[in-house]
């Protein structure tokens, strides 16, 4: 017999009561934000058992979908080899290797590797994150996330993430004994960078909510307790970010909340020497830097909402030596700005599509575009913490392309001659024909007559989908899977996955709704997302929801809806506006419970985001989250089969959120539609980091789906 669903005892608790202005909230689920309290792991690992004894009956179609995603997968496989340089003083060159990661069959995780001179010569293994993990427990978590060599390529600042937290050791591994000279650091934060002497490295710290606060240096040999203090922010919403420039030159600090920013530097040959401010930060006022020549290239959006480029003289780099090159525009954002020695990268995004503008270092001189080959497509310059373009002198522009239907291809783009060279594209060994699969946009009209785009992606003549001789006007609904984010400004890109061709083969149609809270369509479409304006996240999505059941591509009956993190707060906000538009939601992690967070802000990521969600000590703000936030607006209605998963060690989403909103609708729906609830018991916000793992869970999502749709 089937388990019970596990009911939090709430009449054994007192529920948490909050006044806060003229609203008292009353929390029956509030005991479940203690994790050191037994009953709380008990109920987690009830809700678990629960839900794998319901998947039970989907065992085999979870097989089936995990070995068609595995056949997918090059199981020996290699990223296309990276060239970094190190050039001396008067043009030479000292040391010159390629870098790249692969897997090695069966392993669940990468290893890091380099050959000296060329791919002819022996291979240096430099880090194996299987190596990391041996030793703990099955499903245990761990990641390598900065991996950085030393100029001179003789050390390896790594860090490692072995709970899922996002937090971080760090270490610095000496290539030539393989020895460690130093580490573990803890709370090690995202970023480090080296200097020009490959013995000084900076590095940034999180404090305990999270924050990426204190920049520190260490001097190789040295004890790790007197490392100098470098900077440390007090400002709450702001955090920490250090790089090295491109060009070398410098070391680079980023200090950035969600509306504003500041840049300090210092030259990398002269890691003692004081950081120098470009410009003092200013409420609302971002800019960004590169280095090149006697100048930085700055990216900013003064005056200018989608941003300009302007330039300022290193002696004197302030707003008030400003000098503009490229003019702001209403239809075209600048994303990121790469400069080179004899090429200047403008990255760009017009009417929801990236671009790659290409010129001369002043930016005016020889202007040309990349010509990329589909009309919905995406492309990435800045991969894995500048593993892409290291090189300052270089006429070789690396990026990542793809689309919906065209898998990933490592590209070298040879900005003198505009050649395209595929250094490497994503393998299939089960085989992919892209001539079968085709995709579109379309436009779908808000509720305030704003036109929300929609990528889709289908297979032709696929049996139950739409096929491309009635895409204009369909005939025949197809089972859809809507997905969304609209958050933070960042654009949910058309990029490949080969999980979903287990949707396409069955018929499916896979759309994006390139909601507002996005930056698609420019800074505007972001800002009317956010804040005052969130609820037009929601209703954007709706709306293409709404459209493609007009439409006739499907039917409230064949429509599943997929969002992660924020975009679980799409789902659960759009659940709860109009259940009865689904037949089926997947949330990963998501954000559901906007007024206890916003609420907390000794809560990691709170004080950081009330630019994003609002401050709830402003009345207004407070009212308007409290009309949305999805844990606080579950009624005594039908909702559609909702899957949802968690991480126990998750510090972005904390794993109560999740758990709380599950509870809570269990407590309040009135159908009788499954209700899930997965908490990793190993990991955080990304789930699994074993590649093996994380199919079995991306396999458990997709058979809950089929199976809620009427086709498992």
């Amino acid at each position: 017999m089937p388990l019970t669903p596990p009911l939090p005892p709430i009449a054994k608790v007192a529920p948490r009561t909050t006044t806060h202005q003229r609203w008292t909230l009353v929390d029956p689920y509030a005991w479940l934000q203690d994790k050191s309290d037994p009953a709380v792991i008990a109920y987690l690992e009830a809700e678990n058992a629960y839900a794998q004894d319901v998947m039970q009956p989907t065992q085999p179609l979870q097989e089936q979908l995990f070995l068609e995603m595995r056949a997918r997968i090059q199981e020996d496989d290699s990223s296309a080899p990276q060239l970094r340089r190190t050039p001396a003083k008067g043009g030479l060159t000292v040391g010159e290797y390629w870098y790249y990661t692969r897997f090695a069959a069966g392993q669940q995780y990468r290893i890091f590797c380099r050959k000296q001179g060329s791919m002819a010569t022996p291979e240096e293994i430099l880090l194996d994150e299987n190596a990391l993990a041996v030793g703990r427990h099955a499903n245990a978590y761990c990641r390598v996330q900065t991996c950085e060599p030393s100029p001179d390529h003789t050390l390896l600042a790594y860090s490692v993430d072995t709970t899922g937290s996002r937090v971080f050791d760090l270490y610095i591994k000496d290539l030539r004994s393989g020895a460690l000279l130093a580490g573990p650091i803890p709370q090690a934060a995202w970023t480090a960078a080296w200097a020009s002497d490959s013995r000084s490295l900076f590095y940034t710290i999180f404090d305990t909510a999270h924050r990426s606060y204190k920049l520190y240096r260490h001097n190789l040999g040295e004890d790790i307790s007197a490392d100098p203090l470098i900077w440390h922010e007090t400002d709450e919403s702001f955090g920490v970010g250090v790089s090295r420039s491109r060009s070398g030159a410098y070391i680079q600090v980023l200090i950035a909340s969600q509306s504003t920013s500041e840049v300090r530097c210092l030259p990398a040959d002269r890691p003692t020497a004081p950081l120098e401010i470009i410009q003092p930060r200013q409420p609302w006022l971002e800019y960004y830097a590169e280095h090149h020549g006697d100048r930085f290239l700055i990216r900013t959006n003064d005056q200018a909402r989608n941003f300009k480029l302007v330039e300022a003289p290193l002696s004197s780099p302030g707003k008030a030596h400003w000098r503009e090159i490229i003019p702001h525009r209403s239809d075209t954002l600048i994303e990121n700005v790469l400069a080179f020695r004899e090429h200047l990268v403008v990255c760009e995004r017009q009417q929801g599509l990236k671009r790659l503008r290409i010129s001369d270092p002043d930016g005016i001189s020889n202007v040309r575009y990349v010509a990329f080959p589909e009309p919905v497509y995406t492309c990435y310059t800045d991969m894995f913490a500048r593993t892409f373009n290291p090189e300052f002198d270089t006429d070789d522009l690396r990026f990542e392309y793809s689309s919906l239907v065209t898998p990933d291809s490592t590209v070298d783009y040879n900005m003198r001659t505009g050649a395209w060279v595929v250094k490497k594209q994503l393998e299939i060994p089960s085989g992919y024909d892209p001539s079968l699969y085709q995709s579109e946009r379309l436009l779908a009209p808000a509720p305030d007559g704003a036109q929300v785009p929609i990528s889709l992606v289908y297979r032709v003549g696929a049996q139950d989908a739409v096929g491309a001789q009635h895409l204009a006007h369909p005939q025949h609904p197809a089972h859809l899977l809507l997905e969304g984010y609209g958050s933070y400004g960042y654009s949910y890109e058309p990029d490949f996955d080969t999980k979903r061709l287990s949707l396409l083969e069955r018929g499916f149609v896979i759309a994006i709704a390139h909601v507002r809270g996005g930056s698609e369509l420019g800074r505007d479409w972001y800002g009317n997302g956010r804040l005052m304006h969130k609820k037009n996240t929601f209703t954007d999505f709706i709306a293409c929801a709404e459209y493609l059941i007009a439409q006739g591509y499907t039917t409230p009956a064949r429509l599943a809806i997929f969002g992660a993190s924020a975009g679980g707060l799409l789902v659960s906000a759009v659940l709860n506006l109009r259940p009865e538009l689904f037949k089926a939601a997947v949330a990963l992690v998501p954000f559901t419970n906007v007024i206890t967070a916003m609420l907390m802000p000794d809560l990691p990521l709170t004080v950081i985001e009330y630019e994003q969600w609002g401050n709830p000590n402003d009345p207004q703000a407070f009212v308007y989250m409290l009309s949305y936030s999805p844990y606080e607006n579950v009624q005594a209605k039908a909702y559609p089969a909702v899957f949802v998963r968690a991480g126990l060690n998750d510090l972005q989403v904390p794993y109560w959120d999740p758990a709380k909103w599950v509870a809570k609708l269990r407590a309040h729906k009135t159908d009788t539609n499954r209700l899930l609830l997965v908490t990793n018991m190993a990991a955080g916000h990304s789930g699994s980091s074993g590649r093996y793992d994380a199919l079995r869970e991306d396999a458990q999502n997709f058979a809950f789906l089929l199976e809620a749709l009427g086709i498992g």
